[in-house]
C-alpha cells in the first residue's frame, strides 16, 4: 500500500469518527424530541409551555445537525508536539468530551486560515481533506515550518502542494446554488470575517473577489460568537434579486446557522410587494434622500385649520368650534413628537376637552360630572365634529399617502418643490398603480412617520395588555419551575405563548415591519440608494452591518460610486472601516484582463490587480455580418458548450446575456434549441427546471448581479450600451456581464456592433 493511500485510510478513521458522534447527536435530540412531542398537551400550563420552548429548541438543534452533513470534515492542524485538531463545520466532542472537531470559527481553527510560514506558532502544517459524501477522495498538505519533520513525511507520501484544493473548487462546474468556501478561506478573507460586529463593515472588491462568500461567512461567524445577542434579533441579508437571494440560500444552513432572514429591498414589508417596472431616472429620483422632506411634508399638510367650522347644539345650548381651539390642540399634540395618527388621538382627546369645557363656560350653574360626559358623548359622535376634526387632522395610511402624491402633479409641486415639471411627469402615475422597488423604501418612511394603520389599530390596547400578563405568567412559571439558568428565558416563554406551534423567530421577524435586527448584511451594496440605506438603518439601530459590493459595479443611478460619500453620513467617519479584496478567484486571466482594461478605459475603479488561473481560449470573439446571422451563431456557439459544460446531474450553467430589448426573441432561440436540438432526456430536465435554476437561460445584465456561470455568451454588447441611461452605467454593466463565467467567455456580435464599441 502506498504512502498516500495509508494517509487516505487514517484520514477516513477520523472522518468516520466525526460522523459517527454527528449521527449520535441527531439520534440524541431527534429521541428528546419525540418525548417532548409525545407528551402532547397534558400537564399545567407551566409544564405544557416548558415542553414547548424545548421542542422549539430541539427542532433548531436537530436543523443545524442536518445542514452540515456535506463536507462536515474539511481540514487537519499540525502542532510542533505531533497533535491533530481536525477543523470541521461545526465542534463536535465525544461523551467523554474528547475534542473531536474544532468549528472553524473557533479562535483554535484561526491558523487554519491565517497560518503563514513566517507566522505560523506552533502549527508545522495545515491539512486540507476532500470528501465525497462521506468518503475522503484527496488531501493535500501545506508545511508552514520548513524545519519540521512533517516535511519529508508529506513529500514521501505525496500530500504536499500547494493551492490544490483553492483551484479544485475553482474549476469544478456551477450549479444553481452558491457552495460555501469554509474549506478555502483565504488570509485576507478570514481576517475581514473575524472582524468586530459593533463596526460597519465595508467589503469593496472587483468580481469573483469573494465578497459574497465573504459576508455569509461573516454572519456565520458572528451568529456563532455573538450567539446570545443575535439569536432573538437575528441576522437580515438583502440582495439584489430573488434569484440571487435562491443561488445563496443554502450557505449558511450548510455552516450551521439557520436563524437569518433573506430580503430584497422589495419585499422589506410586510404584505406589500413591489411588482411593477420603471425608469432609471425615476427610481433615482425616489431614492434621492430629499424625498422623506416630500413625505414629511405631505404628512404636516394634513394638519391644518379647516376653513368652515361649526356649531354644535348640546340641551338647547350653542357649543362654537373655534380655530383657536383647534391651533392650541394640534400644537401639544405636535410636541409630543408621536408618529402622526398616535399623535392624533391627542388632538382628539383636547378637542373634545376644549368643546366640553366651552359647553360649561355657557351654564349658569355648576354642572355635574355626568352632564359634562354626556356632552362630551354628544360631541364624540356629533357627524360634523367628526368631519371637522378629520379635516383638522387627516388619519392617513403610507399606501394611501403615498399613491396620492404620486396621482397628483400639484401634490409633488408642493411637497417636493425641488423637482422640474419634466421630473414631476416622470413620477406621475394614475392612483392604485403598483408599487415599483423603490416606492418601497417611500412606503417605510410614510410608515414611520405615520405610525400605525388608524383602520388596523383598534386591538392593539388589548394586545398589548395581554402581552403584560403573558410577561407576568412567564416570570411567575419560571420562578416556580426555577429554570432562570438561561436555558430557557421568560421572553422565550412568552414568545411560545403568544406566537402559533409552528411559529419561529425568522416568521415573526419577517411579518413585523418595526423589527430590528442585530446584524445586517448588504449585498451588492453600491446599488443602494440614499432612502434605501435610510430604510435598512432603521431596522439596525446598532449600526452592525456588512456590507459588501464593487463601485465599478454601479447600474443604478442613484447608487455610490464612493464608499466615503455613502457610509459617512450614515455611521460617521470613524465608525466604518473598508477592506479590499483584490484577488479574482472566479474568471480566468484571459477574461479578467479584458474586463478590467474595458473597465479601466471607461473610468471605473478597479480594486482588483490578478486573476489566480489561466485557461486559453476562455474568451472567444465571434462577428458576423448583420443580425440575421446572430441567431444561427449563437445556436453553433451552444453546440460546443452545452457538452462541456451542462451535465446531467444537474450542474453546469450557460447564461445569454443580451440588451432587455432582445430578451424575448433569444428567449425563443433558445427555447426552438432545446425542443429541437437536444436529446429527449436532457430536453426533459432542462424544460422542467425552475426559471431561478435553469442550466441554460437568457438574463439582462440586472438578472446576473451576485450570480456566476461557467460560460457565458454575450451577445451584441454594443447594443447594451446604447440602452443605457448613462456611458458609466452602460459601463458598468457590460463590466457585469463580462466577468460573470468562470471557464468561458463567448462574444457574439455584429460588424456594427463591433464598430460602435470596440472590445
Amino acid at each position: 500500500m502506498s504512502q498516500y493511500s495509508s494517509q487516505l485510510q487514517d484520514e477516513q478513521r477520523a472522518t468516520d469518527r466525526a460522523y459517527a458522534r454527528l449521527d449520535s447527536l441527531r439520534s440524541q435530540i431527534r429521541s428528546r424530541l419525540d418525548k417532548v412531542r409525545a407528551a402532547g398537551s397534558h400537564g399545567s400550563p407551566t409544564q405544557r409551555t416548558e415542553r414547548d420552548s424545548f421542542a422549539t429548541l430541539y427542532e433548531d438543534r436537530l436543523a443545524q445537525l442536518r445542514s452540515v452533513e456535506d463536507r462536515l470534515v474539511f481540514g487537519r492542524l499540525d502542532s510542533a508536539k505531533g497533535d491533530h485538531r481536525y477543523v470541521g463545520r461545526i465542534g463536535l466532542s465525544s461523551e467523554d468530551h474528547e475534542p473531536i472537531l474544532t468549528d472553524w470559527r473557533a479562535d483554535a481553527a484561526r491558523p487554519f486560515y491565517e497560518a503563514t510560514p513566517s507566522n505560523h506558532g506552533d502549527i508545522v502544517m495545515r491539512r486540507h481533506i476532500t470528501l465525497s459524501f462521506r468518503d475522503v477522495v484527496a488531501i493535500e498538505d501545506e508545511i508552514l515550518d520548513m524545519d519540521s519533520p512533517t516535511v519529508n513525511v508529506a513529500s514521501k507520501s505525496g500530500t504536499l502542494t500547494g493551492e490544490g484544493a483553492l483551484l479544485a473548487s475553482l474549476s469544478s462546474r456551477r450549479t444553481g446554488k452558491m457552495t460555501d468556501i469554509v474549506a478555502t478561506i483565504q488570509a485576507e478573507q478570514d481576517r475581514i470575517i473575524r472582524s468586530d460586529m459593533a463596526h460597519a463593515v465595508v467589503v469593496q472588491g472587483g468580481p469573483g473577489t469573494g465578497k459574497t462568500a465573504v459576508a455569509l461567512h461573516r454572519a456565520a461567524y458572528l451568529l456563532y460568537t455573538h450567539r446570545r445577542t443575535l439569536q432573538r434579533s437575528g441576522v437580515l441579508i438583502v440582495g439584489p434579486s430573488s434569484a440571487f437571494l435562491h443561488y445563496i440560500d443554502q450557505v449558511l444552513p450548510s455552516l450551521g446557522e439557520t436563524g437569518v432572514i433573506s430580503r430584497t429591498i422589495g419585499d422589506l414589508i410586510p404584505g406589500i410587494v413591489a411588482t411593477a417596472q420603471e425608469s432609471p431616472r425615476a427610481a433615482a429620483l425616489k431614492g434621492d434622500i430629499r424625498m422623506r422632506h416630500a413625505i414629511a411634508n405631505a404628512v404636516a399638510a394634513r394638519v391644518r385649520i379647516p376653513p368652515k367650522l361649526p356649531k354644535i347644539h348640546v340641551n338647547g345650548i350653542v357649543v362654537p368650534l373655534l380655530a383657536s381651539d383647534i391651533q392650541q390642540a394640534q400644537e401639544d399634540a405636535l410636541r409630543t413628537h408621536q408618529p402622526h395618527n398616535k399623535a392624533r388621538k391627542s388632538f382628539v382627546r383636547a378637542m373634545m376637552h376644549s368643546l366640553t369645557n366651552r359647553y360649561a363656560e355657557q351654564l349658569d350653574y355648576a354642572p355635574e360630572q355626568s352632564e359634562l360626559s354626556h356632552a362630551t358623548s354628544v360631541f364624540r359622535m356629533n357627524d360634523d365634529v367628526r368631519k371637522t376634526l378629520n379635516l383638522a387632522w387627516l388619519p392617513m395610511n403610507a399606501v394611501w399617502l403615498i399613491s396620492d402624491m404620486w396621482a397628483k402633479p400639484q401634490h409633488l409641486r408642493r411637497f417636493a418643490p425641488w423637482l422640474s415639471e419634466d421630473q414631476i411627469r416622470m413620477l406621475t402615475r394614475a392612483k392604485g398603480s403598483a408599487f415599483t422597488a423603490s416606492d418601497i423604501p417611500l412606503l417605510d418612511e410614510a410608515m414611520d412617520v405615520l405610525g400605525p394603520d388608524p383602520k388596523a389599530d383598534g386591538g392593539s390596547p388589548a394586545q398589548a395588555a395581554q402581552r403584560a400578563r403573558d410577561e407576568q405568567i412567564a416570570s411567575e412559571t419560571l420562578g416556580q419551575a426555577g429554570i432562570g439558568n438561561g436555558i430557557v428565558t421568560s421572553q422565550m416563554l412568552v414568545d411560545q405563548m403568544t406566537a402559533d406551534d409552528d411559529e419561529t423567530m425568522v416568521q415573526r421577524a419577517a411579518s413585523d415591519r418595526e423589527w430590528t435586527y442585530g446584524h445586517i448584511v448588504v449585498d451588492e451594496a453600491q446599488e443602494l440608494t440614499a432612502m434605501d440605506w435610510r430604510m435598512l438603518v432603521r431596522r439596525c439601530p446598532s449600526r452592525s452591518f456588512t456590507i459588501v459590493g464593487d463601485i465599478a459595479q454601479t447600474s443604478a443611478l442613484g447608487g455610490s460610486r464612493s464608499w466615503q460619500k455613502t457610509m459617512n453620513p450614515l455611521f460617521g467617519e470613524r465608525n466604518w472601516t473598508l477592506n479590499e479584496l483584490t484577488i479574482n478567484y472566479r474568471n480566468p486571466k484571459e477574461v479578467s484582463e479584458l474586463s478590467s482594461g474595458f473597465a479601466r478605459q471607461e473610468g471605473l475603479y478597479i480594486s482588483t490587480v490578478n486573476a489566480v488561473r489561466a485557461i486559453p481560449d476562455s474568451v472567444q470573439r465571434i462577428a458576423v455580418p448583420d443580425r440575421s446571422s446572430l441567431g444561427t451563431r449563437i445556436l453553433e456557439a451552444l453546440d460546443g458548450l452545452m457538452p462541456e459544460f451542462v451535465s446531467s446531474d444537474g450542474s453546469g450553467r450557460i447564461a445569454i446575456i443580451a440588451d432587455g430589448s432582445m430578451v424575448k426573441d433569444l428567449t425563443d432561440l433558445l427555447d426552438a434549441y432545446i425542443a429541437t436540438r437536444i436529446s429527449d432526456d436532457d430536453r426533459s430536465r432542462l424544460q422542467s427546471q425552475h426559471s431561478w435554476d435553469r442550466q441554460i437561460n437568457v438574463y439582462t445584465t440586472d438578472e446576473v448581479k451576485g450570480l456566476e456561470f461557467d460560460a457565458v455568451v454575450l451577445v451584441e454588447p454594443g447594443l447594451m450600451e446604447n440602452g443605457a441611461p448613462s456611458r458609466i452605467v452602460a459601463a458598468s454593466d457590460l463590466y457585469v456581464s463580462m466577468t460573470r463565467p468562470t471557464q468561458r467567455l463567448v462574444i457574439i456580435r455584429t460588424q456594427q456592433d463591433t464598430d460602435d464599441l470596440p472590445l
